[in-house]
């Protein structure tokens, strides 16, 4: 008897246009190692996940309909030429003052309101994704409808969960086992007797999310 394999169903693309959208997850998977023009590098990655209510289909039954949803990955960096910066002052419709780039909690985004530019791009592959071209403030008079996800959180401080990990889909799995910060968790520091209770690694500064108007951005 045969057991035949199939490529199963291809994701669909969301079509490229301009969408009042979300924040509902932040993950920060930490300082990673990669590769960039062949060369070994650690960045410190975080990634941003917003839902476009006005685009609701049906993936199971049970659940009826739901958003679709996007993301994009950042290094987590307020640098002159950061994408995180340039999107997250976009968004906010205001540039960072002098304090806020000595250190901004990015949690400060979650379930707050946008509007989203997708476009479609082409990978080395061959294969067209979507990806966010801008993020800009909600129209004036504009009201995002209400989130329909629940928020989601990972960081290395009072977001961690092991369970949370091994239930997460392999790919983000091993990317945060991957992670400097998760090896200082999993790995008893030098000379410190194993059977002494560490204390938790200290975290970045995060914290989620805002209720009430849509158009006071809370950062």
């Amino acid at each position: 008897m045969a057991i035949v394999a199939k490529k199963g169903a291809q994701r669909e693309l969301i079509p490229p246009g301009t969408y009042p959208a979300r924040c509902i997850k932040v993950m920060h998977f930490g300082n990673v190692p990669g590769e960039y023009l062949g060369k070994k590098q650690i960045k410190d990655e975080v990634r941003f996940t917003w839902e476009l209510p006005t685009e609701l289909r049906v993936f199971e039954e049970e659940k009826g309909e739901q958003p679709l949803s996007i993301s994009k990955d950042y290094t987590l960096s307020l640098g002159e030429k950061a994408n995180l910066r340039r999107d997250l002052e976009s968004w906010r419709g205001k540039q960072f003052t002098d304090d806020e780039l000595e250190g901004f909690d990015i949690l400060s985004v979650m379930s707050v309101p946008c509007m989203l530019n997708v476009i479609h791009k082409m990978s080395k592959a061959g294969n067209q994704y979507t990806f966010i071209a801008s993020i800009t403030p909600l129209l004036k008079g504009y009201e995002c409808p209400s989130q329909i996800n629940p928020s989601f959180i990972w960081d290395y401080d009072e977001n961690y969960d092991e369970g949370v990990l091994e239930n997460l889909h392999d790919w983000f799995k091993d990317k945060i086992k991957s992670s400097l910060e998760y090896q200082a968790k999993v790995t008893p520091p030098e000379n410190i007797p194993v059977n002494i209770q560490q204390a938790p690694m200290p975290g970045i500064d995060d914290a989620p999310p805002p209720d009430g108007d849509d158009n006071d951005l809370p950062f």
